[in-house]
């Protein structure tokens, strides 16, 4: 069971770290190829950096608080959305999942222009009221270029 809420726990931890976000939707973030490099600390143990690439359509750029928050899906837990703002150049959220696993997770983006952004994500999974994961994250993501 504390692998499935470890496994739980990453799963929203990596849908979160593709967000992004800033002042004017305009300017938040530019389209195109982005290299993002994560560094997670997982339970005390830092995991090495992943480096991977994403490529963002006009219309995902153009709505970065939709495009780039987290969302999950998990058996026998529900989640919510507890607070989510985008303002300038700064977009913070917290969810909540409830039910088998509950898991907390945070997160802060700060945009140093359209293209480039660090954030932090903070998760933390219980099972039976017990700690069963508490990660966070530091995001890098630069523009790259045009997407291929």
């Amino acid at each position: 069971m504390v692998a499935g809420a470890c496994r739980v726990a990453v799963a929203v931890l990596a849908g979160s770290l593709l967000a992004a976000g800033s002042a004017d939707a305009a300017d938040a973030v530019k389209p195109g190829q982005w290299t993002i490099t994560t560094r997670v600390l997982m339970n005390g143990t830092t995991m090495p950096p992943e480096v991977k690439t994403r490529c963002l359509t006009a219309e995902q750029a153009a709505d970065p608080a939709r495009t780039f928050s987290p969302e999950v899906a998990s058996v026998n837990t529900a989640c919510e959305r507890l607070d989510q703002k985008l303002d300038r150049g700064r977009l913070t959220w917290h969810m909540q999942c409830r039910g088998q696993i509950d898991i907390d997770v945070e997160g802060e983006f700060n945009f140093d222009s359209p293209e480039r952004y660090a954030a932090t994500v903070r998760t933390k999974a219980f099972m039976a009221g017990r700690q069963v994961a508490d990660s966070s994250a530091a995001i890098e993501g630069v523009h790259s270029g045009a997407c291929p």
